[in-house]
């Protein structure tokens, strides 16, 4: 029997009708019994139980990061600090549902949230509408995320201000983006003839800071929940997600929130051996031991996930992109650089870095078994899809000899194969939570604290002196503890083009 035969064979595993193959990874079962003994010996089977059980893995924070209660539908208690909290992630279940319920003649919804507040949700919106027979509720969902107001113009020009509901989302409710295109949107009602009540009647929120939300105007009956033991970019799964079920309707969301709730089960339960998460985390690890990768692609071959590799991006790189580990001393390996885009559309950008680059680059090709539309044409044109997905990672890993050296193909190039069944609300929640406990998984392998994100803050408290010298448009800025030379010069140079 042939090594690749061997490796197919040994390769295929599967969870929720989901199946991962990693034959192409290039890692025989010595070295697939050596990762998993590593894993164990790093108290991996450990670190999955406590994340479960509510334990304060987020020790810089002293927290826990159980976004996994946020899609428990079977609402077994979930306990932190000796207190049950599904009571209260069930009541936002219920006030959601009632909330599809009572929004009739909305024909524009502004969901406005940065980052965690914003890509999960628009992900979920985006991949959902190609969802052949999928119902929409009609009402067309916006999301403002940048403080660019390019963004929020072109988001203005459509909606209609009088039947417009406004979702302002921020675990702090002090976020600048944020706050700032909120109070935009607030005076564009008013000044679209929008009475106070009307206003206030418009706004909702989704934060964890309440006494923010109403002092912004925001009736305290119109306030979601969430809370701080889940993580801005863990938090699609609590209210930030309500868009998906405002715009589809509940049982979407709970399908989505159930198929994020079985890969738990699964990666919870499942012996390392056979658990996806685990099994994608270590052939990540192995590519960094053995070819000190620096960066790995996501490329879904169904354009409905365009949007998948940018929500990947946050996940992985914001909580696994450090260089200490939670004891504080230097780490070996760390997040890769993440980045993606959808097949077949990648193949015509970036793949002949993949091919023939001097960097080694593993990727993950996620497909969908089934088309993504009923169009007539739809079985020919994803059995071409398919076929390209198939192709390319053969190459990548075979690799082509050939007299000119431009024709050569150097092989061994790692991939994974994730194919989906389909892509619906239920496969689309495992995809994503496939990949947080993945995440997690790395974090634990690499000692790394996955749960918190110090390195966005301080370019955020370097911003404020900065703001504040391009306001005064003196152009005579000097040096500072707070601005540098280059920073000062560059201020001057924009104060003098304005």
């Amino acid at each position: 029997m042939s090594e690749q035969v061997q490796l197919a064979n040994q390769s295929t595993h599967s969870a929720l009708n989901m199946v991962l193959d990693t034959a192409y990874q290039g890692i025989d079962a010595v070295n697939w019994k050596k990762l998993f003994a590593s894993a164990r010996q790093g108290h991996l089977e450990q670190f999955i139980a406590d994340m479960f059980a509510g334990k304060h893995i987020n020790n810089s924070e002293d927290r826990p990061a159980l976004h996994s209660a946020l899609r428990n539908l079977s609402k077994t208690p979930v306990m932190i600090d000796g207190k049950d909290v599904m009571p209260a992630v069930s009541e936002v279940w219920h006030r959601i549902d009632a909330l599809c319920n009572k929004w009739i003649g909305v024909t524009d919804v502004i969901h406005i949230g940065i980052g965690g507040s914003d890509f999960g949700p628009r992900l979920a919106i985006e991949a959902l509408a190609h969802v052949p027979g999928i119902e929409s509720r009609g009402m067309r969902m916006h999301f403002l995320a940048n403080i660019d107001t390019a963004e929020l113009a072109r988001i203005l020009a459509r909606a209609q201000a009088h039947s417009t509901r406004v979702i302002v989302v921020s675990k702090s409710f002090t976020t600048l983006e944020t706050s700032m295109n909120a109070k935009a949107v607030v005076a564009w009602l008013k000044d679209s003839g929008c009475s106070a009540s009307q206003v206030t009647d418009s706004l909702y929120a989704v934060t964890a800071n309440l006494t923010a939300a109403k002092d912004f105007g925001v009736n305290e009956n119109n306030i979601f929940p969430f809370w701080d033991w889940v993580g801005g970019r863990y938090s699609v799964w609590s209210a930030v997600g309500m868009p998906i079920a405002l715009q589809y309707d509940f049982e979407t969301f709970k399908q989505f929130l159930a198929g994020a709730e079985a890969m738990d089960l699964h990666f919870k339960n499942a012996p390392l051996e056979e658990n996806l998460p685990v099994i994608m985390a270590l052939a990540l690890l192995h590519q960094q031991e053995k070819h000190d990768i620096k960066a790995y692609a996501a490329i879904p071959y169904a354009d409905a996930l365009d949007w998948f590799p940018k929500w990947l991006q946050q996940l992985d790189m914001e909580s696994n992109g450090k260089s200490v580990d939670r004891d504080g001393k230097p780490v070996k390996h760390s997040s890769p650089v993440v980045f993606g885009s959808a097949g077949s559309n990648a193949q015509h950008s970036y793949f002949q870095l993949f091919h023939q680059g001097t960097e080694i680059i593993p990727i993950d090709f996620i497909a969908v078994l089934e088309p993504m539309s009923d169009r007539p044409e739809a079985v020919a044109h994803h059995r071409i899809l398919l076929s390209n997905c198939l192709a390319q990672a053969q190459a990548l890993a075979n690799g082509k000899t050939a007299a000119n050296p431009n024709d050569i193909y150097p092989g061994k190039r790692p991939s994974n194969l994730l194919l989906l069944p389909k892509l619906n609300a239920f496969y689309l929640g495992a995809l994503l939570a496939l990949y947080e406990n993945r995440t997690a998984t790395l974090g634990a392998l690499w000692n790394i604290n996955s749960f918190d994100q110090p390195g966005v803050e301080y370019g955020k408290v370097l911003a404020k002196p900065i703001e504040k010298a391009l306001a005064s448009h003196q152009k005579d800025i000097t040096a500072s503890a707070d601005i540098d030379a280059v920073t000062a010069a560059r201020i001057n140079l924009l104060n003098s083009n304005n």
